[in-house]
């Protein structure tokens, strides 16, 4: 049972689990709390959290942080605050389904970075998984008419989580310069820079009068938001990058469809359509046939500080 606690897939699912019912809580959240002022409680939240668990580590390893905070804090304000911000957005345009599955073209975003940056090598059965990871992506963006593609005329929503997507890639292939301070810490910071950074966000929203305060649902699923896809996945993930490298760890972020659509199903109440199972399929075999080819050297992993 430890060994499977601890293994790198096991963690993966865990982090996959947590991030589908992040869209999960974002669609719950429509009508109880707008997303500018959803993505500031969410790290207000983690913070409040976070504070007693690594005010020691933070302190002890400050003169290495104060070192890093610039990048720390872009880290922060990119996969943190501008990812969650889009997709609390565009979860009001479009359905958790679709968000979920569009969520599976990370992996591609990432390899395409590691492997322009860093020339990092590909197996024809990593191309063929990525290549069948964008087909279900494209079927869901085009609610099963690939011909929309054409002429682009996509869901306002679907277009905002391709644009997370891109942004939390960045984020991913970014997380090998970490430096190598505690996981608490780690992600204290980055919690703290979200927060600050989701100030401005909240107050534009404010300003434009699309602001809307939190009732009970919309507190509840910002203490979800916080407590699991933003502080466990969050720290599941680093570990999970560490373990097996950016490129085979972010496959993983496929299994979130799978997880979304059933909980968007069986919570939500969303209709679960034939595109939606097909885009699925296209997933799975693309996850299998990536991994089936996946370097198992460990090198890629080895360029990653691990969290303590």
């Amino acid at each position: 049972m430890t060994r499977f606690v601890t293994h790198p897939y096991a963690i993966l699912a865990v982090v996959a689990l947590f991030w589908g019912g992040n869209a999960i809580a974002g669609k719950l959240a429509v009508g109880h709390v707008s997303p500018m002022l959803l993505t500031l409680l969410r790290w207000a939240f983690a913070c409040l959290i976070m504070t007693p668990l690594a005010f020691r580590d933070v302190h002890r390893e400050w003169p290495t942080i104060r070192r890093h905070l610039p990048f720390l804090f872009l880290l922060g304000a990119v996969g943190f605050t501008l990812f969650n911000a889009i997709f609390y957005l565009a979860v009001t345009y479009t359905s958790a389904i679709n968000a979920t599955i569009e969520q599976s073209a990370m992996p591609l975003v990432v390899f395409a970075a590691n492997y322009l940056l860093f020339r990092t090598g590909v197996t024809i059965f990593q191309l063929l998984g990525f290549s069948l990871t964008l087909i279900g992506v494209l079927v869901t963006a085009a609610h099963g008419d690939l011909a929309t593609l054409l002429t682009l005329d996509l869901n306002r929503g679907d277009a905002m989580i391709i644009v997370a997507v891109l942004i939390y890639g960045g984020y991913t292939v970014a997380l090998r310069f970490k430096p190598d301070i505690n996981w608490r810490s780690t992600i204290y910071v980055l919690s703290l820079a979200a927060l600050v950074t989701s100030i401005p966000l909240a107050l534009a929203e404010w300003a434009m009068g699309h602001a809307q305060a939190p009732d009970v649902q919309g507190l509840s699923a910002a203490l979800y938001t916080a407590i699991f896809p933003g502080l466990v996945a969050q720290i599941l993930y680093i570990r999970g990058v560490t373990m097996i490298g950016p490129n085979r760890a972010n496959l993983f972020i496929n299994l979130v469809p799978i997880f979304g659509a059933m909980l968007a199903v069986g919570i939500v109440g969303e209709e679960l359509h034939s595109y939606h199972l097909a885009a699925l399929a296209f997933v799975l075999a693309g996850i299998s046939l990536a991994e089936l080819g996946a370097p198992r050297d460990g090198r890629p992993a080895d360029r990653e500080p691990a969290p303590r």
